[in-house]
């Protein structure tokens, strides 16, 4: 049964009759005639298309190799592999990510490290990091949070100092730029996610760019079962049929149907992020003045894809929970999300031992956050719409309304 509260909130139509997503992919009339293109073609699992999208990400971003994978984890699981990364080996991540930036550690046996993240940028903090390294510590997963770069030459620097490896989590900050530089140039090992509500999609789909030929080379052995088909690598040769299974690799393979979607798609990121970038303006320009709220802001120089908003809510001047905020927009049919939940809150780390408190800073900004919609497709009425649902839910709950 509904609080008296909610009752008065909800008590006449809610601002949307449809419910609106908090992200959703943008796909085209383009885009199905090239996927259907492929269908029709001569392949659709390992062909062109993934040469071709891989040469094109990676001219994109400035990086001289790519590899596509199956997924983003499948991806991050690649690189972390390349890294070398085994058996107790020590990584260092954030939190405020989604599970497979520390999973894909487990993958190989190795040990996440959790280091508390920057209260204005909300990425990975580089004197947390350093705190944090061990003779253990073999690489650092730093995480491009809502698509603003993290602080990479602080993190690049600390590497070197330590001869330590940098797998950029990318997969919200495609398109992005770090002084000048694009994101995929710049770590040892860059990761992209193709997933519906990123920048651009592949269904499902993952990309590591790098400039280094040793990590591409066994990347893409990687995502092949660990089967190598070069001739100047085989330890026999019984033809122009054989292969050989050097290692024990995966099968992390995208599709052809997959990467011309991905191509397709491609030409119009810029375009895409520059609609983020419009949306985010009319965010700021409501909810900029609201003390009831804190909103994301970039320092001078710096740039985001902007793959989320996420606001704060500031408890001190409200009456409500975050629960009951959330609950609220849920039913004004605002679809509000929340990113992330402590890597190391969830259940099964807890089994193996990690503790809650382990970053404050990441703890206060979880029970605070509360994720808009935010994609290319949305109309400036959807934008209106969340709007007005925001100053609805959040001028109910001002602490100054009530008095």
């Amino acid at each position: 049964m509904e609080s008296k509260n909610s009752l008065a909130i909800h008590g006449g139509e809610p601002v949307r009759r449809s419910y609106l997503p908090y992200g959703r992919q943008s796909i085209d009339e383009e885009d199905v005639k090239a996927v259907l293109n492929v269908l029709k073609s001569d392949y659709v699992t390992q062909g062109p298309k993934i040469i071709e999208f891989e040469q094109e990400v990676a001219q994109y971003t400035n990086a001289k190799f790519a590899v596509a994978f199956s997924s983003g984890t499948a991806a991050l699981h690649a690189a972390c592999y390349a890294a070398g990364i085994t058996n107790g080996d020590e990584v260092i991540t954030t939190p405020i990510t989604f599970s497979a930036s520390a999973n894909c550690v487990l993958y190989q046996h190795g040990v996440p490290i959790f280091a508390d993240i920057q209260e204005d940028s909300l990425n990975i903090s580089p004197q947390s990091i350093e705190q944090k390294i061990t003779k253990k510590t073999k690489a650092i997963i730093p995480v491009d949070f809502t698509g603003r770069p993290s602080n990479l030459d602080e993190i690049k620097s600390i590497a070197k100092k330590y001869d330590l490896v940098v797998i950029e989590d990318a997969a919200h900050a495609l398109g992005g730029v770090y002084k000048g530089n694009k994101i995929g140039s710049i770590s040892d090992m860059t990761m992209f996610s193709f997933h519906p509500v990123k920048q651009i999609t592949t269904g499902e789909g993952g990309m590591i760019t790098t400039n280094d030929r040793s990590y591409y080379e066994t990347l893409m052995q990687f995502r092949t079962h660990g089967i190598t088909r070069d001739r100047k690598d085989f330890q026999e040769d019984h033809g122009a049929w054989y292969y050989e299974m050097q290692t024990l690799g995966f099968n992390y393979r995208m599709t052809d149907i997959q990467a011309e979607l991905g191509r397709s798609q491609l030409k119009k990121l810029d375009d895409f992020i520059e609609k983020r970038k419009q949306i985010v303006q009319m965010y700021h320009h409501a909810f900029s003045k609201m003390k009831e709220l804190q909103i994301p802001s970039l320092k001078a120089g710096e740039q985001s894809s902007w793959h989320l908003y996420v606001i704060r809510l500031n408890k001190k001047t409200l009456s409500a929970s975050r629960k009951m905020i959330f609950d609220a927009l849920k039913k004004e049919n605002i679809g509000v999300n929340v990113h992330y939940i402590p890597v190391y809150w969830h259940p099964y780390y807890e089994k193996l031992g990690y503790k809650k408190q382990t970053c404050p800073h990441a703890e206060v900004y979880y029970e605070e956050a509360i994720t808009l919609p935010l994609f290319p497709a949305m109309s400036n009425e959807d934008v209106k719409d969340v709007i007005k649902a925001v100053n609805k839910v959040i001028f109910y709950y001002s602490k100054e309304k009530n008095v």
